[in-house]
């Protein structure tokens, strides 16, 4: 496999959560105005380390990696819910106690980081929201369907690694972008079963039945996202995302927040960070500063 390491150089910070190890970022200066990057499945903080270097120029960038993701801990016996890993931002950021923050959040991380957000409405300043959602939608993508299915997607999803693949595959919509190296440093966390458990879990999560545990939390995150409205919100979006589409989750976040900020990108997928970053970050620090 090629190296990625040159192209994620930062130091690691950890943080216990109880016997179990959290993996962050911490970059910039530490009582600059702070800005919280949430990534989804079945990425890491990898994810946004094309942002990370002029961001925090500026702003204090944290960015975790969530349980049994990235270089966080992987315990095969653990409550990988939706939400487990709201608590576990909560601690970290209780821990660091940045101050206010913006949230800039991608796929689950929408979930997690909105959840956050109607929790802690006055620590949060900002909102950013990039190709994800906090907001049940009843359609689900096939490919994710079906490794939700038992026995075989255990098969898929842990054994032939097929979610995470796949993932870099139907991402984008510039695969020249994925070189050996992206590419290495995209599955790294992920080269075996037991390192895989997070992302089957993650996407046995997805509550589409109407008794999923998951549903709940959902609901209670979406009911309250009102408290949110009136906060500057960006939405940066992949147009060619065949998960979160334009048509149902873009629509989804403008219905809710009708004065958000939207940015669409043609020739850019669900990984919109990786397709886009030169015409997303000019944008990005505008809406920061």
């Amino acid at each position: 496999m090629a190296d990625y390491r040159a192209l994620y150089p930062f130091p690691s910070h950890r943080f216990d959560l109880g016997g179990v190890s959290m993996h962050y970022l911490d970059e910039g200066p530490r009582q600059a105005p702070a800005v919280v990057l949430l990534h989804g499945n079945p990425t890491w903080s990898f994810y946004w380390r094309m942002l990370i270097p002029a961001l925090s120029r500026d702003h204090r960038v944290i960015v975790p990696d969530h349980v049994g993701c990235g270089l966080s801990d992987q315990p095969q016996d653990y409550p990988y819910t939706l939400a487990q890993h709201i608590r576990n931002l909560e601690a970290l950021l209780d821990h660091l106690r940045p101050g206010p923050v913006s949230l800039v959040m991608h796929d689950w991380g929408g979930a997690i980081g909105m959840g956050y957000a109607v929790r802690h409405p006055e620590e949060v300043q900002r909102l950013v929201v990039c190709n994800t959602a906090a907001f049940f939608e009843p359609v689900l993508y096939a490919p994710i369907r079906l490794s939700r299915a038992p026995l075989i997607g255990d098969l898929l999803v842990r054994g032939l690694n097929a979610f995470a693949l796949g993932a870099l595959v139907m991402g984008t919509s510039q695969p020249r972008r994925f070189t050996p190296e992206v590419r290495a440093g995209y599955l790294a966390p992920y080269r075996g079963w037991k390192q895989r458990v997070a992302i089957l879990r993650f996407v046995r999560d997805i509550p589409m039945e109407a008794n999923h545990p998951t549903r709940r939390t959902v609901d209670e995150i979406e009911s309250r996202l009102p408290l949110l409205r009136g906060k500057p919100m960006l939405a940066l979006w992949g147009a060619d995302d065949p998960v979160f589409t334009v048509q149902t989750f873009l629509a989804g976040w403008r219905k809710r927040f009708p004065e958000v900020e939207v940015h669409i990108f043609e020739n850019a997928g669900h990984y919109v960070v990786e397709d886009a970053h030169e015409r997303i970050l000019p944008l990005l620090a505008r809406f920061l500063a």
